[in-house]
């Protein structure tokens, strides 16, 4: 199936490694034009060889979400090195683990600039080239915690499920002018983010890594955990022009391990 997103220019928050590096390695892999931001210039340049090396074009730049000052300044980059953005990946690093009661306001405000406004700041950039072009792609990644709320996730499951409220108002805002926006969910999914909060988890709670891992499966009805391409190509769809009806959803990838409906 073409997906019809060659040429398109895309930019993807942590495209360094994890579930971002999968997103970017995937809309590469359709074509696009993928930026790559990050605060880490060695995993992104990583990210961009992979996609260069299939044939893509990539270009990496540093970006600090908490600094909400430089958006404008780094779009600007952008937009001269490839073109407009037409696609939107938000996906932003988690917190550490905490409990919603105890902690300081001075962390709630940190990680709300970094993981909500931030993603507001950015795609506010965004929307207008999108409206102009009638065309467009907003596409926010979260975590199950938004759903079924995670233990020792407080700040994550909080200022996740924020982000759904946002984007399904957004969604109807943008439909008029054939953009679209859309909240994809990761559940288990391989990663170095899953594994550490494997091993606090173990911690925490005085038990084996294998037990905690062992423990997790049995929720997981595929009976694995997600692997990273398999969100990739998910957000490379929900990117397409094949997906054009497809807004204000929520979209999870994982294995059937939310239960509810």
């Amino acid at each position: 199936m073409d997906l019809g997103i060659k040429n398109k220019t895309a930019l993807v928050f942590g495209a360094g490694s994890g579930l971002g590096r999968a997103i970017a390695l995937s809309l590469g892999k359709e074509g696009a034009k993928v930026a790559l931001a990050g605060r880490t210039m060695a995993n992104l340049e990583k990210t961009a060889q992979a996609i260069e090396a299939a044939g893509g074009q990539a270009y990496c730049i540093a970006w600090d979400l908490g600094n909400l000052a430089t958006i404008d300044e780094l779009f600007t980059q952008i937009e001269k090195n490839l073109g407009p953005i037409d696609i939107l990946v938000n996906n932003t690093g988690g917190p550490p683990p905490a409990t919603a009661a105890g902690q300081s306001t001075a962390l709630w405000i940190e990680k709300f600039q970094e993981m909500v406004l931030s993603v507001i700041a950015i795609t506010d950039r965004a929307i207008p080239g999108m409206k102009q072009r009638g065309w467009g792609r907003i596409i926010t990644s979260t975590s199950s915690g938004a759903i079924i709320p995670i233990a020792n996730l407080g700040i994550s499951n909080t200022l996740r499920a924020s982000l759904h409220a946002w984007s399904k108002t957004l969604s109807r805002e943008l439909a008029p002018h054939g953009i679209t926006a859309n909240v994809i969910v990761p559940g288990r999914i391989a990663t170095d983010r899953i594994r550490f909060l494997d091993e606090s988890r173990a911690k925490r709670e005085n038990i084996s890594l294998e037990d905690v891992e062992a423990d997790s499966l049995k929720s997981i009805p595929v009976g694995r955990l997600g692997r990273p391409e398999e969100y990739g190509d998910t957000v490379a769809f929900l990117a397409s022009q094949v997906a054009s009806y497809i807004t204000g959803s929520v979209i999870r990838v994982d294995g059937g391990n939310i239960p509810n409906i």
